[in-house]
């Protein structure tokens, strides 16, 4: 019988987005021909998944280009994987702010074990985007930021969202980070599928990070209030 850690690592070499997207914007899969990623993951969820308990899952709205987009460990950048996880990704170095208001929550929350061992993060779309910003250099894409490219990747994400469920999710309430358009979005989507009781909407650590990084501590305080009501 396949631990939770299985499924995740089973889900993540299989994931593949191959339909068409619009101009402009390419699609990052940091689980295709990397074998350093793969081994990265499938240490990652041995070590803290490797079990048969049932998960409250935490979405994301997706990979970025410094934390899940090289990891393919949502809101862990490499930084944070080798000092947080013991797990290292040789020859490459990323550092991503949302990773750091993560694992700052993680760590007040009682440590990665503690808090792995209750809850799953991934995202709403489980691969990233990119695009070439004005000054030409490559940016993070959201799949909100474009509606050919969100009706582009509905059903993928849908089929995603199920496929996870099935790790062994609880359903009664789901965690949104993305208090905007994120929380918007999947919200319409159980709507007409009804993959939650609940869902509840949480500020993204990237918004706090950049926006109101003075106010950090009220934000995790906030997280930890609402992952420690379920």
């Amino acid at each position: 019988m396949d631990t939770f850690a299985d499924k995740v690592i089973s889900f993540c070499k299989a994931v593949e987005f191959n339909g068409p997207l619009p101009s402009g914007i390419s699609i990052m899969n940091p689980f295709r021909n990397s074998p350093e990623v793969i081994n990265a993951i499938t240490q990652f969820y041995h070590k803290f998944y490797n079990d048969f308990n049932p998960r409250h899952l935490i979405l994301g709205i997706n990979p970025g280009r410094f934390g899940a987009g090289v990891t393919g460990i949502p809101f862990t950048d490499t930084k944070r994987l080798k000092e947080q996880c013991s797990i290292f990704i040789p020859d490459i170095e990323t550092f991503e702010t949302s990773s750091v208001f993560v694992y700052e929550m993680i760590n007040r929350y009682g440590g990665a074990v503690k808090f792995y061992s209750s809850f799953y993060i991934n995202s709403v779309c489980p691969l990233g985007f990119t695009s070439i910003g004005k000054t030409g250099k490559e940016i993070n894409y959201n799949y909100y930021d474009n509606k050919k490219l969100t009706d582009a990747v509905h059903d993928f994400m849908i089929d995603s969202i199920k496929k996870q469920i099935g790790f062994g999710i609880e359903r009664d309430v789901c965690f949104c980070l993305g208090a905007g358009k994120n929380f918007r979005y999947i919200s319409e989507l159980n709507e007409k599928h009804n993959f939650f009781d609940t869902i509840v909407p949480l500020e993204h650590p990237r918004y706090i990070m950049q926006y109101r990084s003075i106010h950090k501590d009220f934000y995790i305080q906030k997280y930890l209030k609402e992952f420690r009501e379920i």
